[in-house]
């Protein structure tokens, strides 16, 4: 291992990740999954855009000031408002902070986005990256749309900007366009043609718009690149990012013939999969490499027998290397306190003293309800009371009252706290579901549509809790929420009516920044 090259972990998920439709994140929840990705190991973190928002800004403070190991970026264009900005939020950081600025270079881009000529881009550039080492010296320059940039002009932007300073030069696949073998080619072509290249960092960022990002940024590491961008659960704009966690299990499973490493605990990519699904409400599919539900299962009879004569015939990781616990089991009814408090920061979770009075309430009266109270079931607390608890809430269920049958309507009676009144009404529907959703459509006046609903089991059993993803739109925004409970239609009230306090949050913000 001591002769492998070390390859850079460059995480974006609190930036480009946050950007995936429904997965904007408040600051309490980017700070705690910033101390997942610190508890990772990650080299740098992009925390965010410091002058999308004043939201942003705070965000990039906070994360720059609370955490310690990794490199604090934030995202610049190249224009002296943005990197002003964004100094002032990464200072805190100091020699840690990186202002990461980018202008687009294809021609695409400069003619119809841009309307600059090549030559004027060059300029912004060069320009960009001496104000950002006026405050720094780690400063990150990148080529948008660098792979439908012509390749002269692309080597000529970036021998300029390693010139004017820049330590590390980002050849993003912005609209996951290219291939493996391009893209290898394209790496290549900069490292023999851009005489000064050895004096910065390569760096690529990758999108998954062909399912690529990952056997991409494979291919321009083989080609000399020294950093990847990535992010947990290949979240992030349109299809995503390469993801965080194959990239580095990719290379740790392969050093046979891929000879490059990382810095990252593996051992914490399961919880920090589970937080952000926790945190944005966006379920992982089972079938997801590293960190899906069916990663490590194995239902066919050959497979299960050859996996407990010699679990390498058919597992090519541990479950154990990526934090999975093999003991799914975990507490009961008769467990206390310092035993809860122990598993949840197992899982990732550090919760004040009120916080956790809040959660080890919910997991007693689960306890109660269920023979087994599984990982799966912590998570769903977390997510169910804690997280609810950092938002804003408008809307507040108080109960629900549901009959139906066979030869019956489906009736839902509905009472909720609203602006600390409660109102009651009820309602028929196709369904007990159905029927909840109207009333509580009809009591919060909202014309949010349903754009989604999906309900899954937690764990096994009849006795298991049900966990239901819904998500919203209204005008331009969308907001997913989750809800959780051994009552699917409980689950389902409870997961709409996160998501409308999340609209209702998005929109508040969006006034105060007018």
């Amino acid at each position: 291992m001591a002769d492998l090259k070390t390859i850079k972990v460059f995480d974006t998920t609190l930036r480009d990740g946050e950007q995936s439709p429904g997965a904007s994140m408040n600051i309490e929840e980017k700070l705690r999954v910033a101390k997942q990705l610190q508890k990772l190991n990650v080299d740098v973190i992009e925390a965010g855009f410091p002058i999308a928002s004043e939201g942003d800004f705070e965000a990039v403070s906070k994360v720059a000031q609370a955490i310690k190991g990794p490199q604090i970026a934030g995202l610049c264009r190249a224009n002296n408002k943005d990197i002003d900005r964004g100094w002032e939020a990464l200072q805190y950081a100091g020699e840690k902070g990186r202002i990461h600025t980018f202008i687009a270079t294809s021609d695409i881009h400069m003619k119809y986005k841009l309307k600059m000529s090549p030559s004027q881009v060059l300029d912004a550039a060069v320009k960009a990256v001496k104000r950002a080492k006026s405050y720094t010296p780690n400063v990150e320059f990148s080529c948008e749309d660098a792979v439908r940039t012509q390749l002269k002009f692309l080597a000529e932007v970036v021998g300029a900007v390693i010139d004017a300073g820049a330590t590390t030069v980002n050849i993003p696949d912005t609209v996951g366009y290219t291939i493996p073998f391009e893209y290898f080619n394209i790496i290549k072509y900069l490292k023999e043609n851009v005489p000064n290249i050895d004096q910065a960092v390569i760096s690529v960022h990758c999108h998954n718009d062909l399912g690529l990002a990952v056997a991409n940024s494979i291919a321009a590491v083989q080609a000399g690149a020294g950093q990847v961008e990535c992010t947990i659960n290949g979240i992030g704009e349109r299809a995503g990012n390469c993801s965080l966690e194959e990239f580095v299990m990719t290379l740790k499973t392969r050093p046979d013939i891929l000879p490059f490493k990382t810095n990252v605990a593996t051992e914490h990519l399961t919880p920090a999969s589970k937080l952000l699904s926790t945190v944005t409400g966006i379920v992982v599919q089972p079938n997801k490499a590293i960190v899906g539900a069916n990663a490590f299962a194995h239902e066919a009879g050959i497979h299960q027998h050859g996996v407990l004569m010699e679990k390498s015939t058919y597992e090519i990781m541990t479950p154990e290397s990526v934090g999975l616990k093999t003991n799914v089991l975990v507490l009961g009814k008769h467990s206390g306190r310092h035993a809860f408090k122990k598993r949840l920061e197992e899982l990732g979770y550090e919760l004040d003293d009120e916080k956790l009075n809040k959660a080890f309430e919910r997991f007693k009266a689960l306890a109660d309800l269920k023979k087994e109270v599984f990982d799966e079931d912590l998570d769903a607390i977390v997510a169910d009371e804690i997280m609810a608890s950092t938002e804003k809430e408008m809307f507040k269920l108080s109960h629900i009252t549901v009959t139906c049958g066979s030869f019956a309507v489906a009736t839902a009676t509905v009472q909720m706290e609203i602006e600390g009144k409660q109102v009651r009404t009820a309602e028929l529907g196709d369904g007990p579901v159905d029927a909840t959703l109207k009333a509580i459509r009809k009591l919060t006046k909202t014309k949010a549509e349903l754009q989604q609903y999906n309900v899954g089991s937690i764990t096994g059993g009849t006795d298991a809790q049900g966990e239901v993803t819904v998500r919203l739109a209204e005008d331009d925004a969308t907001a997913i929420g989750r809800g959780s409970s051994t009552d699917i239609i409980e689950a389902s009230a409870k997961a709409y009516i996160n998501a409308l306090n999340r609209l209702y949050m998005k929109r508040e913000r969006l006034v105060h920044s007018l």
